[in-house]
């Protein structure tokens, strides 16, 4: 396999985990809130504020991956496009 074929998959594999990454924040978050509203008495302000960090977090987490391909891959057709003569 040609070393540029494995950066390619190498990269779609990375970007293929950002929604599992997304739910897993807010889920994880989500559940810790639930779980600090349950040890503490804190009905229900844990469960939003951990579902609101979850959202954030994640959202930021798949905003700045995907804005970084975006860039890779422009970089990457750009300078495909500079080499034909």
């Amino acid at each position: 396999m040609p070393e540029d074929r494995r950066k390619a998959d190498t990269e779609w594999m990375k970007l293929s985990g950002l929604g599992i990454e997304l739910a897993a924040a807010v889920g994880g978050l989500t559940l810790a809130g639930w779980w600090w509203d349950r040890h503490f008495g804190t009905e229900p302000w844990g469960f939003w504020i951990g579902l609101s960090i979850g959202m954030v977090g994640g959202m930021y987490n798949l905003i700045r991956q995907g804005l970084a391909a975006g860039r890779n891959a422009t970089t990457k057709r750009n300078t495909k496009r500079d080499d034909q003569p």
